[in-house]
């Protein structure tokens, strides 16, 4: 039998995102029975490694969900909005768009306040909104994937708990690049995946529950069976997951995280991230036209947006540098294909996205700037 013509392309989109041949390899260590004391050997130190990466502590506890960040996100709205609660979701972009849509799809109760493209959530706004609508449960976006914009987990948490919500939080493309100090965040649920800055496949999400979140799941009815908290939690503890897993990515995640906490280190991760987001924004500052999406401050140490010139099209960018560059042996991200159809719908200038999460090192990620910035030169 043939083998595929798979091109062997650098990925610098936003995920999933470049894998390590060291944890490639993983995936043929053995494969394990998920209620065998084989599977504790790989469980054990992926749920411990993963309280050391958030700073997680006792406070919370790791569960792994079959499926993505959407699937943990989903959970925490099945488990923690009651039935006649209303939830408020924060939205800066598409994917804290898309904590409101599930909301939606679930029947529950919701309001969307959106905050412009590019912009962090303006607390003022945000009080002024809870004041108003008094919602049981607040959702939001700790990094928008779409624009490049982190919003101040801690200080978002405290305001919501201020008027007495319960906060959400989609951590789905940061958890991993950046010091969360979890424990001390306010969050009632923490949500995440695998295929963003912890540099592995997609097929697990990840939560992060607190106790008050296990208490309020024991009182909400029409949980769903994987979406249900309190079931997720009782396997959780026994270091296991509640249906089986996909022991190929245990395998692979088991050695990718005592490569991190163990190998790298933790603070050195997020330095090297902090470092990443520094490179880009220099370089942006060389590039007439060009400047950084996110407002000083606010940047994602995990991927930034880049405002193009006025008059660069979406033709120009997916057609012309895209396929470039996959000629060269990458995958550029031409921009959040939702966010960019409506910035053109608007007139406004289009973004590129440059991910520089998980194991991208600054020398790969300097290589990639220069071959980047040949081809967006052309445009002009």
């Amino acid at each position: 039998m043939n083998k595929p013509n798979f091109a062997p392309l650098k990925l610098f989109i936003t995920g999933p995102t470049y894998i390590r041949d060291d944890v490639k390899q993983a995936a043929l260590l053995p494969e394990f029975g998920h209620r065998d004391t084989e599977n504790d050997l790989r469980f054990g130190p992926i749920r411990e490694n993963l309280r050391i990466l958030a700073g997680a502590g006792a406070a919370y506890e790791p569960v792994l969900f079959l499926g993505s960040g959407s699937t943990a996100m989903e959970a925490s709205i099945r488990s923690l909005v009651a039935e006649g609660e209303t939830l408020l979701n924060v939205s800066v972009g598409a994917f804290g768009d898309h904590y409101y849509n599930i909301a939606v799809a679930n029947g529950k109760k919701a309001e969307n306040l959106k905050f412009d493209y590019g912009q962090a959530i303006d607390m003022a706004v945000l009080e002024k909104k809870l004041v108003e609508l008094k919602p049981a449960v607040v959702s939001f976006t700790h990094n928008e994937t779409s624009t490049g914009v982190t919003n101040d987990m801690k200080a978002v948490c405290a305001l919501i708990r201020k008027h007495g919500a319960m906060p959400l939080v989609d951590g789905v493309s940061i958890f991993g690049g950046a010091d969360l100090d979890l424990a001390n965040s306010g969050a009632a649920m923490y949500s995440t995946a695998t295929q963003k800055s912890l540099a592995l496949p997609a097929g697990f999400g990840i939560g992060f529950i607190s106790r008050e979140a296990e208490e309020k799941s024991k009182t909400v009815t029409c949980k769903g069976h994987t979406t249900d908290i309190t079931k997720q939690l009782e396997r959780a503890r026994k270091n296991q997951t509640l249906t089986t897993p996909n022991c190929t990515l245990a395998n692979q995640m088991c050695v990718q995280l005592e490569r991190i906490v163990k190998e790298e280190g933790v603070a050195n991760r997020f330095a090297r991230h902090a470092e990443m987001r520094g490179m880009v924004e220099a370089w942006v500052s060389r590039l007439d036209g060009f400047e950084m999406f996110a407002p000083k401050g606010y940047r994602s140490p995990t991927v930034s947006a880049v405002l193009c010139p006025a008059g660069v099209t979406t033709g120009q960018l997916k057609k012309g540098v895209k396929e470039s560059l996959r000629g060269q042996g990458y995958l550029m991200d031409p921009g959040y294909g939702k966010l960019n159809a409506a910035l053109e719908a608007e007139g406004r200038r289009l973004v590129i996205r440059v991910g520089h999460m998980g194991d991208i090192t600054p020398d790969m990620l300097a290589e990639y700037l220069g071959k980047l910035e040949a081809e967006l030169k052309k445009l002009q």
